[in-house]
């Protein structure tokens, strides 16, 4: 009789043992949403022109985008240049997980035909807009939640 219990103590404390092990081997973070960061630098004297487009065209095809599901949300700041190849505006775009890049460009390009109408017109747009800015970089990061 007392072999049995010692056994199923044996075991009961093994059990024990192990889940302590997993807990203290689990990492202390899940995985979140990733985040387009792109860095922007106005051509001189187009701030204003920039934010304007931003605040109009731009803001129609973020809100198309996130309607149709592509993207969860997205901001834009004013930032201090620290070179003269410095970024003043960042703008920020949340996917819900790496998987949502996937074939990305052709759902973007839906949303721009929805605004521009035609390849020529996401065309002269892109040009117009280059007129104000220059995309100085961008990073791909994605969120940790703590636990």
């Amino acid at each position: 009789m007392i072999k049995p219990l010692s056994t199923l103590l044996a075991a009961a404390v093994l059990t024990v043992a192990m889940q302590v092990a997993s807990a203290a081997d689990e990492k202390p973070y899940t995985y979140g949403p990733i985040v387009n960061v792109a860095y922007i630098k106005t051509k001189p004297g187009q701030f204003d022109a920039y934010i304007k487009y931003v605040a109009t065209t731009y803001t129609k095809l973020m809100e198309e985008e996130k309607k149709a599901g592509y993207v969860l949300s997205w901001s834009v700041y004013s930032a201090q240049p620290h070179s003269a190849n410095g970024a003043d505006v960042i703008l920020t775009t949340t996917y819900k997980n790496w998987a949502a890049l996937d074939g990305l460009g052709d759902r973007v390009e839906a949303a721009q035909k929805k605004i521009y109408a035609t390849h020529a017109g996401i065309s002269k747009a892109q040009v117009d807009r280059e007129a104000l800015r220059e995309l100085v970089g961008s990073d791909n990061v994605q969120q940790l939640i703590l636990k």
